[in-house]
């Protein structure tokens, strides 16, 4: 994209968006200056960002696939859903069953409007404004609205938006609470960014140096240990092979991210309550 079009109410375009830096990382439109800068200065430290957008996404679709095709899953709550992209939840649910409900929740305005225009005829298919650190107001409209029946297994989806909740906003706290309220065989996967420490210390180093970048630019970012992202499952059952790169996760050859830099820098998991 070499310039900026309106942007929809409500958007602040002189600050970037995590939701819109995603977007440019995976080659969309809906980006302005300010979240290309902060992108192209995460990439001085590894390149290999768009790769990274795009092995997010294809963890996204292989562990939607297995979650609906495998584990029988029918209704999915995707939290921090972003700017609609090829291969949305819906789209994979819905080539298992095209009456699998999706609802995507998300507190970016832009993420927000182009979600519903996108979704605006859908029947199974629903857009929430709600903020993930708030999981009692989520879960509430949730019930409230009749979205996502609580009495059936839920496919709930943490992909790379625990790792935007600082520290002081408690994410174990906020996995647990949404943990609690879903029914025995649930599942959840999570992706997010990796430090793997002194066992691969070059690596670590990569990622506190974009860590730092994050930081300065979108105001967020965090790359935890293992121990950190595996307490986010809680006591629940991790799906062979366990907490991998994304890459090793049930890899289907269909695509072939070419993640160099970032190849130990995200991990991701899919878990079930028994």
């Amino acid at each position: 994209m070499t310039s900026d079009k309106a942007a929809p109410p409500g958007v602040d375009t002189t600050r970037p968006s995590i939701a819109r830096v995603y977007d440019y990382y995976l080659g969309g439109k809906d980006n302005f200056a300010v979240d290309r800068e902060a992108a192209q200065m995460a990439m001085q430290v590894t390149p290999d960002g768009p790769e990274a957008g795009r092995a997010c996404r294809a963890f996204l679709r292989r562990s939607v696939r297995y979650l609906a095709a495998e584990a029988g899953i029918r209704q999915f709550l995707d939290l921090g859903s972003g700017l609609p992209t090829r291969g949305n939840v819906h789209e994979i649910a819905h080539q298992v069953d095209p009456d699998a409900r999706v609802v995507y929740v998300d507190n970016d305005p832009m993420a927000l409007a182009h979600g519903r225009a996108l979704l605006a005829d859908a029947r199974t298919t629903t857009v929430v404004g709600a903020d993930v650190r708030q999981p009692d107001e989520l879960l509430a409209e949730m019930r409230d609205r009749k979205l996502i029946d609580f009495d059936q297994p839920v496919g709930l989806l943490l992909l790379a938006i625990l790792h935007h909740l600082h520290d002081d906003d408690d994410p174990a706290g906020v996995a647990r609470r949404l943990i609690d309220a879903l029914p025995s065989g649930s599942y959840l996967a999570i992706s997010h960014f990796y430090d793997p420490g002194a066992a691969q210390p070059e690596v670590s180093a990569k990622a506190r140096a974009v860590e730092k970048v994050f930081n300065e630019t979108l105001g967020t970012g965090r790359w935890r240990t293992r121990d950190d992202i595996l307490g986010f499952f809680g006591d629940l059952e991790l799906v062979p092979p366990g907490l991998v790169p994304l890459a090793e996760w049930h890899p289907d050859g269909e695509e072939d991210t070419r993640q160099t830099a970032t190849y130990h820098t995200i991990v991701g998991g899919v878990a079930r309550k028994a």
